[in-house]
């Protein structure tokens, strides 16, 4: 099981990514994609980026073209190192 992150580590993560929220023990953010196909190929690119760290987000397509990520170390109980080190990895994308 992975250590949970304290809150000066929580705050201070988040501060390197700014469109993504906390909800209590989760972080997650909402993307709008131009079309159904795109955020079909962006929800893919983040399965592959999960399956690469063995660390799966819950994914909700809404919408024609809107897709909410949300990041929590169901193990653990929170917000680990793990889910900020995906974040980053979404935000590298740069799909959007």
């Amino acid at each position: 099981m992975l250590e949970l992150s304290n809150e000066y580590e929580v705050t201070d993560a988040l501060k390197a990514l700014p469109l993504w929220v906390r909800e209590n023990e989760k972080i997650q953010r909402e993307f709008s994609a131009s079309d159904f196909a795109s955020a079909i190929g962006f929800v893919n690119a983040v399965a592959i980026l999960a399956e690469k760290l063995d660390h799966h987000p819950d994914i909700l397509i809404y919408g024609w073209n809107k897709v909410r990520i949300t990041l929590s170390t169901h193990s653990s109980g929170g917000l680990t190192a793990l889910d900020f080190n995906l974040a980053k990895r979404i935000e590298a994308l740069n799909f959007f």
